[in-house]
């Protein structure tokens, strides 16, 4: 049976690194580069006439830049999956990135079978942050803390936050869910407070790496 290909737009303004990823994800025969683009306004443009599945961005841009591109991206495009891949690898970036609307991270030093990884993961609906970025001791904490919080959370709350985990948009759980769209995104608020979070990105990547499904 043929299984669909995860598309992927690069961005980045280095013609020889955008060069270099498409020849990493050659050798994926389930992967297909199918535009590149040099500037965060370049993709802004170009995105809707392809519909990436992954949008994979440098950070470090003239114009724009990958934060604010990624930003009005996913204001634009309610199912943008973007992946920054970036030389900086200092966790305010990280967090930054997520804040933006990001669903991954993956430093540009790292092995190349990460971004591969990122972008199969990514293209799921799960979150992927590069593990040399995580804290163990830190990350640790912060599970058991967050699962201990989790288990207080109301019946419907917690659908909504299962729902997050796989990926989903407020206005597919109100589908799922047969809320409104405002009841879900209430329920969004409450659970991101409990969790002491701050976007619906942080939310999503805390839910997926429980697992709580």
């Amino acid at each position: 049976m043929n299984t669909a290909k995860i598309t992927v737009i690069l961005v980045d303004d280095h013609a020889i690194v955008r060069a270099g990823f498409r020849l990493l994800l050659a050798t994926e025969s389930d992967i297909d580069v199918i535009a590149e683009a040099s500037r965060g306004e370049e993709i802004l443009q170009i995105y809707s006439e392809h519909k990436p599945d992954i949008v994979v961005m440098d950070l470090s841009m003239a114009g724009i830049g990958g934060l604010e591109t990624t930003r009005r991206l996913v204001m634009r495009e309610e199912g943008a999956k973007i992946i920054v891949f970036s030389v900086h690898h200092e966790k305010v970036y990280v967090q930054r990135a997520l804040d933006a609307g990001a669903r991954g991270y993956i430093c540009k030093h790292a092995h190349p079978d990460r971004l591969i990884d990122a972008i199969k993961q990514v293209a799921k609906g799960r979150i992927y942050i590069d593990p040399s970025l995580v804290d163990d001791a830190q990350h640790q904490g912060d599970m058991t803390t967050y699962q201990t919080i989790i288990a207080t959370l109301s019946p419907r709350e917690f659908d909504v936050f299962v729902l997050l985990a796989k990926g989903m948009t407020a206005h597919q759980i109100s589908d799922e869910l047969c809320l409104s769209y405002k009841t879900v995104a209430n329920y969004g608020t409450t659970i991101r407070s409990k969790l002491n979070v701050t976007s619906m990105a942080q939310l999503a990547n805390i839910a997926t790496l429980l697992k709580p499904f």
